[in-house]
């Protein structure tokens, strides 16, 4: 792919910036958030979430995807760590390795988020450091599109991955990509379960978050970077927000299988 080597350098600089400058320890998530289809709706999980309640749920029923508890769990683009502690301490897998490229956002997730059965490691997603069908879900929440190459990715992710182990991946594409990124999941070697369109569960989620988040960003960034984080975060107005509403952009939810 060209430019491969810009998008992964683009990558780890960009966020390992974020963890080193903003290390606050209430900013859990980094992905735009999800509201759940009425069909869906988990009754065990609380409604009013003090943190970050809609990022929180695009983790909590993608998980909800595939059975869990007990089996071994690895994710793949981790973040700040706030999905992975949730999976591990809802869900109640045997472990979760949660993996990131940054260094920076690896030792701010294992401070603030310390359970028995969770741990989080430095990892490239198109070499992934875990042994061979040693894992049974992989998780990975809006992070492939920033991947040099989404093949690699998914060959690394059927190599760890046990046989009947699951993929479950949520991430957005322009309407020119996306078909591209579909048939890369489809030439994976991984069966595609499940396909969904989300964009609207997502659109949805950023107007209800917009005015707690439009306030973190003013608490948390200075002034002079408050514009240009809010187009990275995706507030109503920005770029992202817009290509969702008008339909340029797609999100979608995805879970894949290893044959047994």
């Amino acid at each position: 792919m060209r430019f491969a080597w810009f998008k992964r350098v683009n990558a780890k600089v960009t966020y390992e910036l974020l963890a080193k400058k903003i290390p606050a320890t209430d900013w859990h998530f980094m992905n735009y958030g999800y509201v759940p289809n009425e069909s869906e709706i988990s009754n065990d999980l609380p409604a009013n979430l003090s943190i970050q309640q809609f990022p929180l749920q695009m983790y909590h029923y993608l998980a909800a995807k595939s059975p869990i508890k007990d089996l071994h769990v690895l994710e793949v683009g981790s973040g700040r760590g706030g999905g992975a502690k949730h999976i591990a301490s809802f869900f109640k897998p045997a472990s979760y390795t949660a993996m990131d490229l940054a260094q920076s956002a690896v030792d701010l997730a294992g401070k603030i988020h310390v359970l028995p059965n969770l741990k989080f490691i430095q990892g490239n997603a198109e070499s992934i450091p875990i042994d061979s069908n040693s894992v049974d879900v992989v998780v990975n929440v809006e992070s492939c599109h920033a991947y040099g190459s989404v093949e690699k990715f998914l060959s690394e992710v059927k190599r760890v991955l046990k046989p009947g182990g699951h993929l479950l991946l949520v991430d957005f594409r322009s309407d020119n990509t996306i078909n591209i990124f579909k048939d890369q999941l489809r030439n994976s070697g991984l069966e595609v379960m499940e396909e969904e369109d989300i964009s609207k569960n997502v659109i949805s989620s950023i107007e209800q978050e917009d005015e707690s988040k439009t306030a973190r960003i003013k608490a948390l960034i200075p002034l002079k970077w408050q514009k240009l984080f809010s187009e990275f975060a995706g507030v109503v107005g920005s770029r992202f927000y817009l290509t969702l509403k008008d339909g340029s952009r797609s999100y979608y939810r995805f879970v894949l299988k290893k044959s047994a």
